[in-house]
């Protein structure tokens, strides 16, 4: 597909502007996951404003691609990319989490247009892509499916049953993005249970695998590509990330994996994100 360095930049300064609009959601509700959402952050931004194809006037519209948030309590990083994406008014998400809101703390696919599928229970958004995968392949349609996962997530067993069932089927429509942060709910995932080798973990169950630095946007980009490319196998990106990327206040803590920012931690995040945009 190739891609210029000014529409490199713009991807960059678009996940950037996420971040903004997901940390001012999460402070003015006072509850959600800060640094899950922040991580993959750069990754669903390329893959809604470079690679997926959708018609936002068109929710349903048979031709689009997938995406399914597999890690449901990155919610307001799902609701951040449709609204600007253009499936509802980015004013919406000032009700993150309010009574009465369509912007509950996980995804609702029978209120929200764009939400493929309701998810949050984890380890199950890879069942559901492969069941949308194989559904393409029956209808001899060019779509594609993608699924972000947590890299906690992967201790969850149903996660390598759907793995081993994508290489079975040689489902090479789906493409799989591994948030590998390196930190869950109760600590390092290291410590909690280790899923690491990834990378050679899912090589060995019959997938394509590229292994990447998931804030860099040139790489993220080149391996959505190469992805397409890829035939007979499933892909999986394992990208690398930092838990609250963005914001230093947030980075690598663990604390912030189920915690909204203050106020005050507002500003100074806000002050960052702003500075960004000049390097």
């Amino acid at each position: 597909m190739g891609i210029t360095q000014e529409q490199l930049q713009a991807l960059k300064d678009r996940a950037r502007r996420m971040r903004i609009d997901i940390l001012k959601a999460l402070s003015g509700c006072g509850s959600g996951h800060t640094g899950g959402s922040l991580s993959a952050a750069d990754m669903v931004a390329a893959l809604y404003f470079y690679k997926m194809k959708y018609d936002p006037k068109k929710p349903d519209w048979k031709g689009r691609d997938n995406f399914i948030l597999s890690k449901g309590h990155a919610a307001p990083l799902l609701y951040t990319v449709l609204a600007h994406a253009g499936f509802f008014d980015p004013a919406e998400l000032c009700t993150l989490r309010r009574l009465g809101s369509r912007l509950q703390g996980h995804p609702d696919s029978k209120h929200l247009p764009g939400v493929e599928i309701s998810t949050g229970s984890l380890g199950q958004g890879l069942s559901v892509a492969n069941g949308l995968a194989l559904a393409h392949r029956l209808d001899k349609a060019p779509n594609r499916v993608y699924a972000v996962l947590g890299d906690g997530e992967l201790q969850e067993g149903q996660v390598w049953e759907a793995a081993m069932t994508a290489a079975h089927y040689k489902l090479d429509n789906l493409c799989a993005l591994i948030d590998n942060n390196g930190l869950q709910i109760d600590g390092p995932v290291a410590k909690v249970m280790g899923v690491e080798p990834i990378t050679d973990k899912w090589r060995s169950f019959g997938w394509e695998v590229f292994d990447i630095d998931g804030h860099d946007m040139g790489q993220i980009v080149a391996a959505l590509d190469q992805a397409d490319a890829v035939k007979g196998k499933p892909t999986a990106i394992v990208c690398r990330t930092v838990k609250g990327k963005g914001v230093s206040l947030f980075e690598g803590k663990v604390e912030y994996h189920g915690a909204a920012p203050s106020k005050e931690e507002l500003a100074v995040a806000m002050k960052e994100l702003d500075e960004a945009v000049c390097k």
